[in-house]
């Protein structure tokens, strides 16, 4: 799709287009491709050669992903408590969103900064739980057809250390914090935090929004979104503790669209599928076509500033106290104290391994001759031209 319709795109877009976006698109281009190099491999029994092409390795690149979230996993199962699990998402108004778009390092962080003061501080206190949070939270900013939907996806244990630290504090069974709490504290905060940046004047407007840059245009634009009740869902509790690992691990590699919803790309129009929450069950299944240029602009409208962190841990998940904290959480849970070396044992070391973890195939078989290994023989120089693109995951 790039491609094909990616010139075309980005000769109408002009400097609309970032130095980001366009280092996204030359990544997804060049994935996999000879441009980046490679290595080649001859099995020992019957000489049968084969290619490898290298990844981009972008976290946008659709198809980079898979090996990126086996490896975040690995490090992850050592941390996963006997306990429930929560899945809370937190999500802005279109006002907010629209905003958003136009100002991410700053709108961004501060939807993370909201979100985890909002629940350090209702788990806190003891009217709820009365009891200090571990937890971490994935930033989304996208919806099924590519629209701008900024949403945060936390996973909370169900329960925390209490205040002195000696004791673990469960939640009630299949409950973890009143959500109409957690959405009125949040919007506050996020309300308060979004004043105070366009006051210091942190905020930039252009184009359709130059508008918001006086201060009573500014102020028209929020007032319908503290009248109404943003939204905050608690999904119901994981299954297990295994469960938790499998189902976030889809949540934190993701990108705002995969290679398999794509149908066709024909006559500079794209095809996708999407699902359609608002329907009921047998019908959320929906096509959706769209101008090829359109689908690249909503596809780019989710490509992240360099450097911005989509996933942060939070309380005693930090990474200052994570590995004291957890031994402490064990202790009080009544786990076994070895579970976290047998892990680091067991986990895959290398690509090779977390490819055949993934999918039971594995790579130093020959695909032809049974009991042949592949051995490498070559290394591919990359045949790029420009700038090297940096890894952004």
């Amino acid at each position: 799709m790039f491609h094909r319709y990616g010139p075309t795109y980005c000769e109408a877009a002009g400097a609309a287009v970032s130095t980001a976006q366009r280092r996204v698109m030359t990544a997804i281009e060049q994935c996999r491709t000879a441009a980046l190099g490679g290595h080649v491999e001859q099995c020992d029994g019957c000489g049968h050669t084969r290619v490898w092409y290298n990844s981009c390795r972008n976290r946008h690149c659709p198809t980079c992903q898979s090996m990126a979230r086996a490896a975040w996993i690995e490090h992850r199962t050592a941390e996963v408590l006997d306990t429930e699990y929560f899945h809370v998402v937190f999500t802005v108004p279109e006002p907010i969103a629209v905003i958003a778009a136009q100002n991410k390092v700053v709108v961004y962080g501060m939807l993370f900064r909201a979100v985890a003061e909002t629940l350090r501080t209702i788990a806190a206190d003891p009217q709820h739980l009365g009891a200090t949070l571990g937890f971490f939270a994935v930033l989304h900013t996208w919806g099924q057809t590519l629209v701008h939907h900024p949403h945060l996806h936390c996973v909370v244990p169900g329960g925390g250390l209490s205040r002195d630290g000696t004791d673990w504090v469960a939640c009630r069974p299949g409950f973890f914090l009143p959500v109409r709490v957690l959405s009125r504290l949040f919007r506050r905060l996020f309300l308060r935090d979004l004043h105070n940046a366009f006051e210091r004047g942190r905020l930039q407007f252009v184009g359709s929004l130059h508008a918001l840059t006086g201060h009573q245009a500014f102020a028209d634009h929020l007032a319908p979104t503290r009248q109404t009740e943003w939204v905050v869902y608690a999904k119901p509790p994981f299954a297990g503790p295994q469960q938790v690992l499998d189902y976030v691990g889809r949540y934190t590699h993701r990108v705002a669209i995969s290679n398999h919803r794509v149908l066709d790309i024909e006559g500079g129009h794209v095809r996708f599928r999407y699902k359609d929450s608002r329907c009921d069950s047998s019908s959320k299944q929906k096509t959706m076509t769209l101008a090829a240029t359109e689908f690249i602009r909503r596809f780019l409208l989710h490509v992240l500033p360099a450097g911005f962190h989509r996933i942060r841990y939070y309380g005693w998940l930090g990474s200052r106290v994570r590995h004291e904290k957890l031994a402490q959480c064990r202790r009080l849970l009544h786990m076994p104290i070895s579970s976290e070396a047998s892990v680091d044992t067991q986990a895959p070391t290398n690509y090779r391994d977390r490819y055949e973890a993934l999918t039971g195939s594995s790579l130093r078989a020959c695909p032809v001759c049974p009991g042949g290994h592949m051995r490498l023989v070559d290394c591919l120089v990359a045949t790029r031209i420009g700038p090297t693109i940096m890894d952004t995951s």
